[in-house]
């Protein structure tokens, strides 16, 4: 029997919450957890060359199968060495199945229990996803880790909507492990069940029962719902997952809720808004956001952040303004730059709180800082 490439060991326990310090070994190296994934959709983190992205301390970056597939194609990828030759990214990479796109592009989606089809947002093609056919674009695209297809509804939504996508997932998960054929590629699965916190934990219970699976996801979350909501499925879902597997809480989100999230339990995130908000001047500080267009900022001399070894905090204030205000391409990669450094630094310092036992101190002297809101 062979020995499995993928491994989760968790090494602590903050003793007065739940934040847990771990590491999940891959194929392409370990994770040190709790951890931020950058949203590289289209096999880049828009902005940023392959090298910034790793001088931002990221680790294991993610790339979506519905864009994949249809361009360049999941042969052309795969022709080209795979994802990760093709990115020139050496790390591990995560693979979303899909499934998102059952919410984002809900108005031109049908969902039947065999699949979902799609019009490209391209071209307007047919583009026709099951759970069989996502994990054969993940596996041609070689990603470390592959989602199973589930289903994402958005939120409100009836109970019988949300208990109809939530079982739907559960048998859409069993035939993407039926699916499998590459040893090297792990599959999460995915926890839905809207708003109702009996039936997350029914979800996720299901989903464990299963096995198979080397890690599970909380999903469906931030998709139109408010912070207390999303923190209490979290606070229902975490504890019915396995202990010994990490738990990936899928596109959210803000600094505070990752800060928020981690005392409950979570283990990995992703989400596009670093990139997006650096995008759009918008930078994140631990005194709270700058946005950069803003007047106060002209002959700011300061960095935005002491400390910051980005290549945006080499740079005043004032001249990150300045940049945005005449459309140079240089402002947006900078501020994408330092948006995920800040990211990165964040989680790396929730590593260290938690090995210290002192999540708490760390978790509400960064509330404190955001709240203050010296920003703008």
């Amino acid at each position: 029997m062979s020995v499995s490439p993928f491994s989760f060991q968790l090494h602590h326990v903050d003793r007065d919450c739940a934040a847990r310090r771990s590491s999940f070994t891959t194929p392409h190296g370990v994770v040190e957890l709790p951890a931020f994934m950058p949203v590289g959709t289209q096999g880049t983190i828009k902005g940023l060359a392959i090298s910034l992205v790793r001088d931002t301390g990221s680790q294991m970056v993610l790339g979506n199968t519905y864009h994949l597939a249809l361009r360049p194609g999941e042969d052309v990828v795969a022709e080209l060495g795979g994802l990760h030759r093709f990115m020139g990214w050496s790390g591990p990479i995560l693979t979303d199945s899909g499934g998102f796109q059952l919410f984002s592009l809900a108005a031109s989606t049908k969902v039947t229990e065999q699949s979902a089809v799609f019009r490209s947002h391209i071209d307007g093609r047919k583009f026709e996803l099951s759970p069989e056919r996502s994990i054969e674009i993940q596996e041609a695209l070689g990603s470390d880790v592959a989602m199973v297809l589930d289903h994402v509804i958005a939120l409100p939504a009836s109970d019988t909507a949300v208990r109809d996508a939530c079982d739907r997932t559960i048998r859409w998960a069993r035939r993407c492990l039926d699916a499998r054929t590459r040893s090297d590629q792990a599959q999460f699965a995915i926890v839905q069940g809207g708003l109702s916190a009996d039936l997350r934990v029914e979800c996720a219970q299901q989903l464990a029962e299963l096995k198979g699976f080397e890690g599970y996801a909380i999903g469906g979350l931030s998709v139109g719902e408010g912070e207390a909501d999303m923190l209490r499925m979290i606070e229902a879902t975490c504890p019915a997952l396995p202990i010994e597997k990490p738990r990936y809480l899928m596109g959210v989100g803000t600094p505070k809720d990752l800060v928020e999230s981690i005392r409950r339990g979570v283990d990995m995130f992703d989400c596009i808004i670093p990139s997006h908000n650096g995008r759009n001047a918008l930078a994140y500080t631990d005194s709270g956001r700058l946005r950069m267009r803003n007047l106060r900022h002209r002959r700011d001399e300061r960095p935005l952040e002491e400390g910051c070894p980005c290549p945006a905090c080499r740079h005043s204030r004032g001249y990150i303004r300045h940049l945005f205000l005449a459309n140079e391409m240089l402002g947006p990669i900078l501020l994408t730059a330092h948006n995920i450094t800040y990211y990165q630094r964040l989680v790396s310092q929730a590593r260290a709180a938690i090995e210290s036992d002192s999540y708490m101190d760390f978790y509400r002297k960064k509330i404190a800082g955001w709240e203050s809101e010296n920003s703008d």
